[in-house]
């Protein structure tokens, strides 16, 4: 699974993956800032979370993020 974020630094990722904890580790998600879309992937072994509320936890967090194909 593979979300579009709004993040541009180390700071906004460490606020992202820390909002998105309660639904999968931090060590379970990838963020590639080189990327144009700003890309958080989820690349861990367990289910992979919903990603309606992957998107509702990054949301509240401050940031935007939506599902990309």
């Amino acid at each position: 699974m593979k979300f579009k974020t709004n993040a541009k630094c180390g700071g906004c990722t460490s606020a992202i993956l820390k909002a998105i904890e309660p639904l999968a580790p931090a060590s379970a998600w990838e963020f590639d800032l080189a990327s144009p879309d700003k890309t958080l992937t989820y690349v861990g072994d367990a289910p992979v979370p919903d990603a309606s509320s992957v998107m509702s936890a990054i949301e509240k967090a401050g940031f935007k993020a939506s599902v990309l194909s």
